[in-house]
């Protein structure tokens, strides 16, 4: 299938089967996808955080908008940012990527350099809105590729985060919760979504040609 036809296939699951459980080579594919995803200077400032344990979906279910898709998915991806730019962790990543490259480190100091001067100047609170919003693009590749391999998902931004950071411990990672994906195979006779028509804004209204 092509991914326009994979995308038409899935929708936001809304009852997943507890009793069925995504492969772990499946689920891997979907995760180096979501490791794949382009980000800002190639910091890729955020983690994915994987719960299949079903004793913390349940203690996470107590702050989900949809705690049954939650606790019965076979796994929740937990996208979670950085809190905050530093130079130690610019640094870090840039090393890393010299030396795969296998050039100096150092070699694009002219860039870090600018990049820290940019980030300095902003607050935390700045820094988690740009961290966030790279997790985004992660997202929706995870979702197409999860489509790809014909797993169900939902993707989900009604959750508690302080519940979710607390049972994880993402304070003591340095990160933040921002979204969900929920993996996992539909429950047809309660995924009351799965018989309805796809809808989508018609393409004339969407696209605005200039």
């Amino acid at each position: 299938m092509s991914l326009i036809e994979d995308l038409n296939w899935r929708h936001a699951v809304k009852a997943y089967d507890p009793s069925k459980k995504v492969s772990e080579k499946d689920l891997n594919t979907i995760l180096e996808a979501a490791r794949l995803a382009p980000t800002s200077s190639g910091l890729q400032p955020f983690r994915i955080i994987v719960v299949e344990n079903q004793e913390l979906k349940d203690k996470m279910v107590a702050g989900a908008l949809n705690p049954e898709v939650m606790r019965d998915s076979s796994h929740v991806l937990v996208f979670a940012a950085w809190d905050n730019y530093s130079n130690e962790k610019i640094d870090k990543v840039y090393d890393y990527h010299t030396d795969v490259r296998d050039l100096p480190r150092g070699r694009f100091n002219s860039y870090t350099d600018k990049i820290k001067e940019i980030y300095g100047a902003q607050t935390p609170e700045q820094h988690f809105m740009h961290t966030a919003r790279q997790t985004y693009i992660s997202l929706g590749i995870a979702l197409a590729q999860a489509a790809e391999l014909k797993i169900d998902s939902t993707p989900a931004e009604g959750f508690s985060n302080q519940v979710v950071d607390e049972v994880l411990g993402l304070k003591e990672l340095g990160l933040k919760s921002v979204s969900l994906l929920y993996l996992g195979y539909r429950d047809e006779e309660k995924d009351w979504l799965s018989s309805m028509k796809k809808v989508r804004v018609p393409m004339e209204e969407f696209i605005i040609k200039k």
